[in-house]
């Protein structure tokens, strides 16, 4: 396990029928999007989610929590932690959980500056919110408030 501040990081959008993921390095506070997992109905391919943490050696997982605009669980929220209990469970890794409200619609609008042409069934915006989710944890543990933008 690496000291705190110099751990790799291993971030999950959680989604229905797919799974945004994300690596970074907290010495860096740098995180690239991976291929997202297919899922069915929210549950991965675990054979698949194994060989991510065996390639990635991961010493943290972080997992977006969708919480509503005013704070309050969701019915998604409820499945992202879920999720995440699974990857601990499996794993023994530690996993936390972070609140993503708005992440979604900031890589929309993130892919959107960069050209997409907005089907996000064909090209999903689920690496960027894991990006997003992780940059926003990072700046947390930074003390500083997560996202570019209020709201």
């Amino acid at each position: 396990m690496a000291n705190i501040g110099q751990r790799l990081v291993l971030a999950f959008d959680f989604g229905t029928r797919r799974i945004g993921v994300a690596v970074g390095n907290e010495l860096l506070n740098s995180a690239r999007e991976l291929e997202p997992l297919p899922a069915r109905d929210g549950i991965p391919d675990w054979h698949v989610v194994t060989r991510l943490i065996s390639e990635w050696q991961p010493d943290l997982l972080v997992v977006g929590l969708p919480l509503n605009m005013d704070g309050s669980e969701s019915a998604m929220s409820t499945r992202a932690r879920k999720f995440g209990n699974r990857l601990h469970g499996r794993y023994g890794k530690p996993c936390e959980m972070v609140d993503e409200r708005g992440s979604t619609r900031e890589a929309k609008q993130i892919a959107r500056e960069a050209g997409h042409r907005g089907n996000y069934r064909e090209q999903s915006v689920d690496g960027i919110a894991a990006v997003l989710i992780l940059e926003g944890w990072f700046a947390h543990q930074e003390g500083l408030p997560s996202g570019r933008t209020s709201g």
